[in-house]
């Protein structure tokens, strides 16, 4: 298997290969989760991929959630069982075999607030949740306690004790999507897939009625080609109708509405819990979720048909996180405890009339022309679950004999020798002159392919030191994200590559023109793209700053909408 590394002379070699006119089996556009574990699915089949992203991987829906990998304790009151199995089983595979060092169980507090039918009700309700996830064989994490008042109020010191009489202690796992995210598209290139970000498919190929490739752009060059293959399939998420909209003379097989949710970024010191906490709003619920040394606090859920690129949080939006949050905790948070800010949309799904698809799981799959799938809605626990489905019906469209899902079976890069790389972090410190936390930090973020961060340390010292700005990250990681792990842009490395842009009290700004220099040697920069790069996401951080002060949505967006990330 090759090293899945995505270097700029890789997706160079990966876009000539794609653009030489010789046919691929299965050519994925969109490079979210879905998408990104669509090429993943289908390259361990034996088949022959690419994967295409307009932007940067995960730069959508897939970076911005709540971070939770979890079967979703609300559909068990919509007695949705299979649907949470399915979840449980997913949660349990990535925690144990799949990508052990990216996530991880973490527990939760549900306060109670009402004597023995609450905590009868509720209850029962995660007993359920702790079957289930045995039953499917995912468990992976330990099961629900019941707490007293005095033991709930020792495990979340900040909760205003009038609030609660006890609690019940679950348990639930997160990861970092976006590193997640990217870790599927490296290691379906280390199975062969052939992947490009900022390249935009820009219109199909056919003949007759079937789909046969697409016309594609690359966008840092403006250079056109086509791409040619025996089965595409659309994993475009929210763009999912204007991806559709390209195939003229064909009615879209699938409706999505986007809708918004921002979190709330606060540092941890502004809190004090041992676990998460999740809590019941007037529509919804809410969580407060431990993030390294931060806190996550979300999320909203509002109708968005403004630009889908890059959704704006409004201050609306931040005063009913806070409002809500501090209706439970003793020390209310006010906006000047907030750190970090992001908006994501979610794909929801809706068949249009006169469709045949079959809607499951929260997500569907289409054939609407042959060549073409099309695959909608979801979550993101049940990625490689959607990812198999859309596989499968390209399999069907090729009509040949295609081997079964394995993914399973296929632990990501960084996975295999975890545990055992994890126990040895001590030496591995010593061995290189860090101190253990950091190895940590490193173990967390790249698993067993830490040793390839530590190899640029060796040959350039002064990559160990700590990146000026954001002291959490050393410039080595930096200079990875670029060399390694595919940004093409600064704000791929601040945003995705690493939580910089959220994770600093002035979102990444102090640390953007130390990291631009580090990237651009790798990228071939001129000190005068490495000053536009740094300025262009310092507007944008400004920028994004303004809208979050504005009352509502459309005024949010007009803020926002003049500051695009990617230097012209």
């Amino acid at each position: 298997m090759k090293t899945g590394v995505i270097s700029p002379q890789a997706r160079a070699k990966a876009l000539a290969i794609m653009s030489s006119g010789d046919e691929l089996d299965v050519l994925v556009v969109g490079a979210g989760v879905v998408g990104a574990g669509s090429a993943l699915d289908a390259a361990t089949r034996g088949l022959s991929v690419g994967l295409l992203e307009a932007r940067d991987f995960a730069s959508g829906t897939s970076s911005r959630s709540s971070k939770l990998i979890h079967g979703g304790l609300r559909y068990l009151e919509m007695l949705d069982f299979s649907l949470v199995r399915e979840a449980l089983r997913e949660r349990g595979l990535l925690i144990q075999k799949l990508a052990p060092h990216l996530v991880r169980p973490v527990p939760f507090l549900y306060p109670l607030q009402h004597r023995a039918w609450e905590r009868l009700y509720v209850g029962a309700g995660v007993a359920l949740y702790d079957i289930l996830a045995l039953s499917g064989g995912g468990a992976g994490v330990p099961v629900h306690r019941h707490l007293s008042r005095v033991e709930a109020l020792k495990a979340f010191p900040s909760l205003r004790p009038e609030t609660l009489v006890g609690a019940i202690r679950y348990y639930d796992a997160q990861v970092d999507d976006a590193r997640h995210t990217m870790f599927l598209v490296r290691t379906a290139a280390a199975h062969g897939a052939h992947v490009a970000s900022r390249t935009e498919v820009v219109g199909f190929l056919r003949e007759g009625r079937r789909v046969v490739g697409v016309r594609a752009r690359d966008l840092e060059t403006g250079a056109e080609f086509e791409i040619r293959a025996r089965t595409v399939i659309n994993a475009t998420g929210v763009w999912t109708g204007d991806s559709q909209a390209l195939l003229e003379g064909v009615r879209g097989e699938f409706k999505i509405t986007a809708s918004k949710g921002i979190h709330l970024v606060v540092p941890r010191d502004r809190i004090a819990g041992r676990t998460g906490m999740i809590l019941r709003t007037a529509t919804s619920v809410l969580f407060v979720i431990p993030w390294d040394r931060h806190w996550i606090i979300g999320t909203t859920d509002t109708k968005w048909n403004l630009d889908k690129s890059d959704p704006a949080a409004s201050g609306r939006d931040v005063d009913y996180l806070l409002d809500e949050v501090n209706k439970a905790l003793a020390t209310p948070l006010t906006r000047d405890d907030v750190q970090g800010v992001y908006a994501g949309l979610r794909p929801l799904l809706s068949a249009e009339a006169a469709s045949t698809a079959k809607l499951s799981r929260e997500h569907a799959v289409g054939n609407p022309v042959p060549g073409l799938i099309v695959v909608a809605g979801g979550k993101y626990t049940t990625y490689r679950v959607m990812a198999k489905d859309a596989v499968d019906a390209a399999a069907r469209d090729l009509a040949t004999r295609v081997p079964a899902s394995c993914t399973d079976q296929v632990p990501l890069l960084g996975a295999d020798g975890y545990r055992a790389a994890w126990n040895r972090r001590a030496a591995l410190a010593r061995a290189h002159g860090l101190h253990v936390t950091r190895v940590e930090d490193l173990l967390r973020r790249y698993g067993t392919l830490i040793d390839e961060v530590l190899t640029l340390i060796e040959d350039d010292p002064a990559l160990g030191l700590p990146l000026d700005g954001a002291p959490g990250h050393l410039r080595a990681e930096i200079v990875y994200a670029a060399s390694h792990e595919g940004a093409r842009h600064l704000d791929d490395v601040l945003a995705r590559r690493t939580r910089i842009a959220f994770e600093t009290p002035d979102r990444g700004v102090a640390a953007a023109r130390a990291a631009a220099a580090l990237i651009a040697p790798i990228l071939g920069w001129s000190s005068a793209d490495a000053d536009r790069e740094a300025g262009t996401y310092e507007s944008h951080v400004i920028a994004e700053l303004a809208a979050q002060s504005q009352p509502d949505d459309e005024s949010a967006d007009a803020t926002l909408r003049g500051t695009a990330l990617t230097p012209a």
